[in-house]
């Protein structure tokens, strides 16, 4: 199987222009990231469980993120996700860095040079097993776990959770990890 670009990211790299251009912050008003964060623990594989939808990830399957420390204290990201129709992987390279201090899981992350978009752990079990992250906008939101199909209570606390912070958890597009 052939690994390519994900060719629709050139969309994420328009929404970032515009989330900066329009002055928006990196977190959505009444969000609030994590703190005692411990990047170390994060690190690793994640399943991508639940999202709202967008053009970059439209149609993948068995979606991960991996995250790597880098030497300059940012963390190295690649996305994958497979895409039935074409049979191919698509991989999506980048780089996070924290937005203040290191111990609050607000990062913001770029996949095209100097642009940059709010990454935000909004919900972390103390077993760094299952995640609720948001971007800029309450248009941005994914559900993340250690394992492909985590407890479906603890995928519900979070869907909860996202709800009682004014996500349309009614869009969520849930993810296959079957092969």
């Amino acid at each position: 199987m052939q690994i390519k670009q994900w060719p629709t990211f050139g969309r994420a790299l328009a929404w970032v222009a515009s989330a900066m251009l329009a002055g928006c912050g990196q977190i959505p008003d009444g969000v609030e990231p994590v703190k005692g964060f411990e990047a170390a623990r994060y690190l690793g594989t994640w399943y991508e469980i639940a999202r709202l939808d967008h053009g970059f990830e439209r149609g993948l399957t068995r979606v991960t993120a991996t995250y790597a420390a880098r030497d300059d204290g940012s963390i190295d990201v690649l996305n994958r996700g497979y895409d039935a129709g074409t049979k191919e992987w698509r991989d999506a390279r980048g780089h996070a860095r924290f937005v203040g201090p290191r111990d609050v899981a607000e990062l913001e992350v770029s996949f095209f040079g100097p642009f940059y978009g709010g990454y935000n752990v909004v919900e972390l079990d103390s077993a760094y097993s299952i995640a609720l992250v948001v971007g800029p906008t309450r248009s941005y939101l994914w559900i993340l776990a250690r394992q492909p199909h985590p407890a479906k209570e603890e995928v519900e606390r979070l869907v909860a959770r996202a709800r009682d912070l004014g996500f349309d958890t009614g869009a969520l597009v849930y993810v296959s990890h079957e092969k």
